[in-house]
């Protein structure tokens, strides 16, 4: 049978049609179509190497399809300056950089500036209102190395809210972060959900994923479900996309990520 490669006639949002994508020798994910409308707010789940990271980076426009389309408000992922933020995984950015927090929120600006000009004083505010929404503003003079894990995580966020996105991505938000963070985060994702921003998280939690989410995405390397958790997270389906390093105690789905993480989800 052919496959179908035609577009919706009402392009979503954000879509993804036969999409696959990775690095030369190493495809990371593979023939995934999914329609995600604005305002969603989705999780991404998946063991580790499942492709989640590699979905982010396609849809920010830092890594190339090997084939298939992804696009962002009907244009090609990347084309937009400042319409996606992205917030890498902790152990992706160089902390020892010499920058203050401040510079660092103020690089989001950088899309509607660019990188010859210098930032306004209207971008001062924007940045100091986004730190202060994080509850970071009384550090915005502090060199970010010198900051706590949790911390450089909520200037990082800042970063992203000063972009003023449509889409936000977080890839692993809440791994190796104080328990505060993760609560101002969380505040943070209702309000950008209310506030019709289309939000992506990726998480091993699954429990987390079942409770402040509306719409998972399961994937390992290809996409195993997509929905409302409570047709995702069933037994079969944890099993496909997690390979079998499933157990299921009393009225639990447990998960063993093969990093000595165990991920619960409480079935209904």
């Amino acid at each position: 049978m052919t496959k179908n490669t035609s577009l919706p006639a009402t392009p979503a949002h954000l879509a993804l049609v036969n999409a696959s994508a990775g690095y030369p020798g190493h495809p990371a994910i593979h023939d995934i179509s999914i329609e995600i409308p604005c305002g969603a707010l989705v999780a991404v789940v998946g063991p580790n190497g499942a492709g989640k990271s590699t979905l982010f980076k396609l849809l920010v426009g830092l890594l190339p399809l090997r084939s298939g389309q992804a696009l962002i408000h009907g244009l090609p992922a990347g084309s937009h300056q400042d319409c996606v933020a992205y917030v890498p995984q902790r152990e992706e950015v160089d902390w020892r950089f010499p920058v203050n927090v401040l510079d660092v929120v103020l690089m989001g600006r950088y899309g509607r500036l660019g990188w010859l000009k210098a930032p306004t004083p209207e971008d001062r505010q924007v940045a100091l209102e986004a730190l202060r929404q994080m509850d970071m503003a009384q550090l915005a003079g502090r060199p970010i190395g010198d900051l706590s894990g949790g911390q450089q995580q909520r200037v990082f966020l800042a970063r992203a809210l000063a972009q003023q996105p449509h889409i936000l991505l977080l890839d692993e938000p809440f791994t190796g972060v104080d328990i505060t963070t993760q609560e101002v985060t969380l505040r943070l994702l209702a309000d950008l959900h209310q506030k019709g921003v289309t939000v992506m998280v990726s998480t091993h939690d699954l429990k987390m994923a079942s409770q402040y989410f509306e719409t998972v995405i399961m994937l390992n390397k290809r996409l195993i479900a997509y929905g409302p958790p409570e047709k995702v997270f069933t037994p079969d389906l944890v099993s496909q996309a997690f390979q079998g390093h499933l157990l299921m105690l009393d009225n639990s789905v447990v998960v063993d990520d093969c990093c000595g993480h165990d991920h619960i989800h409480e079935e209904e």
